[in-house]
């Protein structure tokens, strides 16, 4: 394998380190940490595990990774494809290499084209007498690198273009090199290889592919620029709270860098709807309409968007697309065509016809080739079977008030749970009460059974066994009382409490085993049911408020203690002394049940 020179990249950032190692405001080295050795040996190191990893590949010398033959496929007369451009956008495109898909791919470096005697050695290699096809996508150094191989070989050569991004749309005047070649490079690769593999000749997959190509467009948008490994500097710069529409597959800008602490952060359906209407613009003015067509819709992630992300981004895409009279014939969803570790996202829309669908739905064994989903159909889904909140009687004042607290301290409660080394305890109180309005209406014991079933149907995890398992047991304790704080009764009140409290530790360590000085909310909870207890066997006090705030001083003191105690029970007693110096989220949402304290307080 060739030795990669140290620069490893065409498309970085100009500006450098200074002389004495500090790094420049622009150009300041990140947070982020990379895998990698000595730096100049890390894309034939990379590529090497590459290969190692693909199923039916093998390197070759002169720089490109070639299709194993097995007995069956040895020595056939067909069209070859082929296709290439810099690293950095795995799985394209080795990964596609298959049959049914690529017989070759040529690697250049870090977002850098192969050159030409990459290109023409896979191309002699590749030619199995029937001539060979180049997909190329339309960056300068990619169109030069393949012509220049086109015009050295003695085989015939056809060459599809694809241009597929709307985000650099051109007037016909216009001297640029035009759209660049992104997403529906991989959909142009899967026709062309898919019309190579049922004998099609030269002329036709060419023609084929290149139909695909034409009528395909794609949009992209990121959230954060990439990270280069063999420098640790990031692609481009994108300032805190900025998002780039239009994005090129290396970071190259798009059609708007927009501030979003400024407007706000736009939704998924609002990115998705100014995504297709870039792509719908742009096959207008090649004369392809998006109303009444069939369509394949690819939703692909640049590298550092979540399957989940993608997921509702393709919801949104195949409902918008409905909407705009387009019919999704076939959908694709996965991160696919990278640009390295981007936080980005990419739409691309074919239109196809009944040919191009059966050469997408033709099989391949190329490992990055994903399943593709047939006549897809987007309904948002409903998780839960929900429970309204009760609505009858007059306000609970003292839920309401507990409510209120979790409502406004959702993020703090999360940021302390992440410090812990967790991190879904606000989320999953969120999940629970992010949606409750104020002031609720019922009795104490419909109320917490309200809460109960939230906790345990919405919030999951271990928060939702365990503080759904609290507000069940305070509930039966209210019911069986028939004491409600709305009424003047003190002492039925605190009798109520007391059992449910008392009654929740009980089932929370027989539920979990935690007890106290384990770190965990029983540290509040079981100071609290034990002077409810000792309240509701002596002299209650004069009214209801003031029996919480009895039972508030011990729940805080023990919330408290949680600051710098070992957890032993919960994930984050996993965490050794990494989590040491923060109190415990859970215990202070359980103060909260008796009174006001700010979570700086503990």
């Amino acid at each position: 394998m060739a030795q990669a020179p140290k620069d490893q990249t065409e498309n970085t950032n100009d500006d450098q380190n200074s002389a004495d190692g500090t790094a420049t405001e622009k150009g300041a080295k990140n947070s982020f940490k990379s895998f990698r050795n000595e730096p100049s040996a890390f894309m034939e190191q990379a590529l090497g595990g590459l290969v190692a990893a693909h199923p039916n590949a093998e390197w070759h010398d002169e720089g490109f990774i070639g299709l194993t033959e097995d007995a069956d496929t040895a020595g056939d007369e067909r069209v070859a494809v082929i296709s290439g451009g810099g690293s950095g956008h795995e799985p394209m495109h080795a990964g596609f290499i298959g049959s049914g898909m690529l017989d070759a791919a040529c690697p250049g470096l870090l977002f850098t084209s192969p050159n030409a005697v990459q290109v023409t050695a896979a191309t002699d290699w590749a030619d199995r007498g029937k001539g060979v096809v180049h997909v190329v996508k339309n960056y300068t150094g990619d169109v030069m690198n393949f012509t220049v191989a086109a015009n050295s070989v003695e085989g015939e050569v056809a060459t599809v273009t694809v241009a597929d991004d709307a985000a650099t749309e051109i007037d016909d005047e216009d001297d640029s090199p035009g759209r660049r070649g992104t997403g529906a490079t991989i959909i142009v690769e899967k026709i062309a290889g898919a019309s190579a593999a049922r004998g099609d000749d030269l002329q036709t997959v060419a023609e084929t592919a290149q139909k695909a190509a034409d009528q395909s467009r794609s949009m992209a948008a990121a959230l954060m620029p990439g990270h280069l490994p063999t420098s640790d500097r990031q692609t481009f710069d994108l300032d805190e709270g900025e998002i780039e529409i239009g994005v090129g597959i290396h970071g190259e800008p798009g059609v708007e860098r927009r501030d979003t602490t400024k407007g706000g952060q736009p939704t998924a359906h609002d990115l998705v709807g100014e995504l297709l209407d870039g792509i719908t613009e742009s096959l207008q003015n090649a004369d392809v309409a998006i109303d009444g067509a069939d369509v394949v819709l690819l939703v692909n992630g640049l590298g550092a968007a979540s399957e989940l992300e993608l997921d509702l981004v393709f919801g949104e895409a195949v409902s918008q697309l409905a909407e705009r009279g387009a019919t999704v014939r076939r959908g694709i969803v996965g991160t696919l065509v990278t640009s390295l570790n981007m936080a980005g996202v990419s739409l691309t829309v074919t239109v196809v016809d009944d040919e191009l669908l059966e050469l997408v739905d033709a099989e391949t064994n190329a490992p990055a080739w994903p399943a593709v989903v047939a006549d897809p159909e987007y309904t948002a889904v409903k998780m839960v079977d929900d429970e309204e909140a009760p609505n009858e009687g007059g306000e609970n004042e003292w839920l309401s008030t507990f409510a209120d607290r979790i409502g406004s301290s959702f993020d703090d409660l999360t940021e302390l749970d992440r410090v812990a080394g967790d991190g879904d305890f606000g989320q999953n109180l969120e999940a629970a009460f992010g949606d409750i309005e104020t002031p609720l209406k019922g009795s104490d014991s419909e109320v917490l059974k309200f809460f109960a079933h939230r906790m345990l149907v919405r919030a999951g995890g271990t928060s939702g066994a365990v503080l759904g398992t609290l507000f069940r047991e305070m509930g039966d304790a209210f019911a069986e009382a028939e004491a409600d704080s709305r009424e003047a009764d003190t002492a039925d009140f605190v009798a109520a409490l007391s059992a449910g409290l008392n009654n929740g530790v009980e089932a929370i360590t027989d539920l979990g085993g935690a007890k106290e000085g384990d770190n965990t909310l029983i540290d509040a909870l079981a100071p609290a049911a034990k002077e409810a207890k000792k309240l509701a066997d002596g002299s209650a006090p004069g009214s209801i408020s003031e029996a919480l705030e009895q039972l508030h001083t011990p729940a805080v003191e023990g919330a408290k203690s949680t600051r710098g105690m070992q957890a032993k029970k919960g994930r984050a007693s996993y965490l050794g002394e990494s989590a040491a110096d923060v109190p415990d989220p859970g215990a202070i949402a359980i103060t909260w049940l008796f009174g006001e304290a700010a979570v700086d307080d503990f």
